[in-house]
């Protein structure tokens, strides 16, 4: 089977896009790069990668996700928590449902946030909502989330996962952007290759199970790409994305994406540097009607 991909050819400039994968049942039937492969920032595809250590973490009885966050994170709440926060559970930091109402930890301001223990940070900021009920996209969530994986196994979340997920997927060690304290930011700054996301998306679309190995729990996956809360669009699950044509997916900012599309037993993975809000959507467009 080949893939046409003529119409993004003309396009490639104008969408940014620098390398782009298909997998069709198991096989690779379009590897284009118009950059060269390298590993890249993957921003925001790294909490889908966070979202797997949850899974991973609960499965070894290292975490529940109906824990409440005032037990999970008792030595950082603040000393008079409101009721909202007192509701929180780690399952609301996957959902970007957490209850507050304005983003925090995003982009570039981190680079001058003063305060440096980030946990008291984003635990301390308002709770005006119930959590599970509004979306509101906010680093914090997968942030707590990776934080609270890190205590519980005692090493951060890379060195926590190459055994688990990294090695088994041929993925060798990578850099993973630190806090100010040294804990792995995992809301964002994963390095990884478009052929490394792809084999991720790969284990998402096999349910967890690489080589006879399960490595992420099933009903975990299944779960974790569900909707669980209404974000005005496909859904959101545990840190993935719904999407068109009953898809899921890893999604970065400007373009770094692992699509996953269970029916058509396929996923699309792409590096990119694209301005274009719509490049997914041509990316899918030009692609989908091969695949169906």
């Amino acid at each position: 089977m080949e893939i046409n991909i003529e119409p993004l050819e003309k396009e490639q400039r104008q969408l940014g896009i620098w390398n782009l994968r298909v997998i069709k049942d198991g096989k690779t039937i379009l590897a284009k790069d118009w950059e060269e492969e390298i590993r890249k920032n993957q921003y925001s595809a790294s909490k889908s990668f966070t979202s797997a250590a949850v899974g991973i973490a609960q499965k070894e009885g290292l975490l529940s996700l109906d824990e409440r966050l005032c037990e999970a994170f008792k030595n950082d709440i603040p000393e008079d928590p409101c009721e909202n926060l007192k509701k929180a559970t780690v399952r609301d930091l996957l959902t970007m449902a957490l209850g507050q109402d304005k983003p925090c930890l995003m982009g570039g301001s981190r680079l001058t946030l003063q305060e440096t223990d980030w946990v008291r940070y984003c635990l301390s900021r308002p709770f005006p909502y119930k959590p599970g009920k509004r979306f509101v996209y906010n680093n914090a969530g997968p942030y707590l989330a990776g934080i609270l994986v890190q205590r519980r196994c005692g090493c951060n979340l890379a060195d926590y996962l190459y055994p688990r997920l990294f090695q088994p997927l041929g993925i060798r060690r990578t850099c993973w952007e630190p806090d100010p304290q040294g804990n792995t930011f995992g809301a964002g700054g994963l390095f990884l290759g478009v052929s490394e996301l792809a084999r991720f998306g790969q284990l998402l679309l096999q349910d967890g199970n690489w080589d006879g190995h399960q490595l992420i729990p099933a009903d975990y996956i299944r779960e974790a790409s569900s909707v669980q809360v209404d974000n005005g669009s496909f859904g959101y699950g545990y840190l993935f994305w719904r999407g068109p044509w009953d898809s899921y997916r890893a999604d970065g900012k400007y373009g770094q994406l692992a699509i996953v599309l269970k029916k058509e037993n396929a996923v699309i993975a792409v590096n990119a540097e694209s301005r274009d809000p719509q490049m997914m959507e041509r990316c899918m467009n030009v692609i989908m009607p091969q695949l169906v």
